[in-house]
């Protein structure tokens, strides 16, 4: 299922929402004018898991040791690079849609400062469970997850319009996004479980951890981040309003 809009509208410009995505797509285009480059903004600025753990490591003939700002800095700088067009593009279409809403429900600053520790919990989730793994990661995916479970609290039954595609049929069907966003979160879960004990120091993939992090702790800030003299209008859920 792929989400293209929803039916709730926005009811301020969700300011913060857009400059995050035009952030985003600002440092790809930096990554695509890097060349052989990349790999190594990947490594400096991409959360590496063994390297969050190490005191040190080895680069050609030196000891490289690492400091505290090497092991926070990428905490916040990953959520911002993306692997290719296709990753980013898919992030931005989740944060367009769902985005605008939850700024809505909590506010420009409450919702920037939302974002940036859903992403922070999703990599440290992902730290977590890959312990030794040596691949960078990057992607806004985590801290989007935290939007998207933010967003299935605030308005379930919402109408989402998704785009389904198995093999040769093909449909748009207007879902509630608790039933969108649930069967998200389940397969990122299931997918979550199968990736433990598979992945290793050596191997890559998609952080299925760090979207489970992010999505539950999206689910727990909005209630701390969320405004208090919120009024819901047509699809919110009433008992999330105080």
């Amino acid at each position: 299922m792929i989400p293209l809009k929803d039916d709730i509208p926005s009811r301020t410009f969700p300011i913060v929402n857009i400059t995050l995505i035009i952030l985003n797509i600002f440092f790809f285009l930096v990554e695509v004018s890097l060349g052989d480059r990349l790999n190594l903004l990947f490594g400096n600025f991409g959360v590496v898991p063994a390297k969050f753990f190490a005191s040190y490591y080895i680069a050609g003939d030196r000891i490289v040791y690492i400091g505290a700002a090497e092991r926070i800095i990428p905490l916040f700088t990953s959520m911002f690079l993306h692997g290719g067009w296709f990753h980013l593009l898919g992030n931005m279409l989740y944060l367009w849609i769902f985005g605008d809403n939850v700024e809505d429900r909590m506010g420009h600053l409450r919702y920037l400062v939302f974002y940036l520790l859903c992403g922070l919990i999703a990599s440290l989730t992902h730290i977590l469970f890959n312990p030794s793994s040596t691949i960078p990661s990057v992607g806004a995916s985590g801290a989007i997850a935290g939007v998207l479970g933010a967003y299935m609290l605030s308005y379930p039954t919402a109408r989402v319009v998704v785009l389904i595609v198995l093999f040769f049929y093909i449909d748009f069907v207007a879902l509630p996004a608790l039933i969108v966003l649930g069967f998200w979160f389940i397969m990122q879960f299931f997918s979550g479980v199968l990736s433990l004990g598979v992945q290793n120091a050596s191997t890559g993939g998609v952080a299925w951890w760090a979207h489970i992090g992010g999505f539950v702790a999206g689910m727990a800030l909005l209630f701390i981040f969320r405004k208090r003299n919120y009024r819901p209008i047509g699809r919110d859920l009433w008992w999330i309003r105080r």
